[in-house]
């Protein structure tokens, strides 16, 4: 989805851990911007500009513009992002350019409404198998998500990806076959107990193995009393 947003974006003439830390240091973080048959350029973003785009509705499948200071304006979508490990802030980002005219190949996430006929009648369990679908459009038709109704399943019926409804000039690229969710029975695994007096799992062969023993040592005391 096209946000009319605009991040603005500082050139960074040098790049490494120290240059990064001090870019840090700065309430900024390091980032390059690269793609659409251009040089890869090094820059400086405010990461609340960055985390408000991609905690926001379209998620990383929002395309905004990024205005390099006395250097290029163009359209860019996250690409990629780093976290510290420690801290979980974020520290890194990678931003594609984007040509508005050409055909991106996306994930698009897969929302389920309602609650399945099978669940409340039957008392199965809804089971959400894809959450995600990709697709091919240009940029301008990228959907945030596909929203898919669930109330009339039943135990044992499905949803496939067949079924999407997705907008003209949107193609599908996951296969068509590809359950979305299903509603599925209960099933109780019953253990029998052992019978009264007999030995649980694992006893019979270590009675055995001891009454063998007991065999072996019975053996020589016997042939002993015959030769008396």
């Amino acid at each position: 989805m096209r946000l009319d947003t605009i991040v603005a974006a500082q050139p960074r003439a040098s790049r490494g851990k120290n240059e990064a830390r001090r870019t840090r240091v700065a309430g900024m973080i390091p980032a390059v911007v690269y793609g659409a048959f251009k040089d890869p350029q090094a820059v400086s973003v405010n990461p609340k500009d960055i985390l408000r785009i991609i905690r926001g509705k379209s998620g990383h499948n929002a395309i905004f513009d990024v205005e390099i200071v006395g250097v290029e304006r163009t359209p860019v979508i996250v690409a990629d992002e780093q976290y510290d490990p420690v801290k979980d802030t974020l520290i890194h980002i990678d931003l594609k350019r984007i040509d508005l005219t050409r055909k991106l190949r996306v994930s698009i996430p897969i929302h389920t409404t309602g609650e399945p006929k099978g669940v409340k009648q039957q008392g199965g369990v809804l089971d959400v198998v894809t959450r995600s679908v990709e697709i091919e459009c240009i940029p301008d038709d990228i959907p945030n998500q596909f929203d898919v109704d669930v109330t009339e399943l039943m135990i044992g019926s499905n949803i496939r990806v067949s079924e999407l409804v997705v907008a003209p000039g949107v193609r599908v690229l996951t296969a068509p076959e590809a359950v979305i969710a299903h509603v599925v029975g209960i099933k109780e695994e019953v253990v029998a107990a052992p019978a009264e007096g007999a030995p649980a799992a694992g006893e019979p062969e270590v009675a055995a193995k001891k009454g063998k023993k007991e065999e072996e040592a019975a053996a020589p005391a016997a042939d002993k009393g015959k030769k008396k």
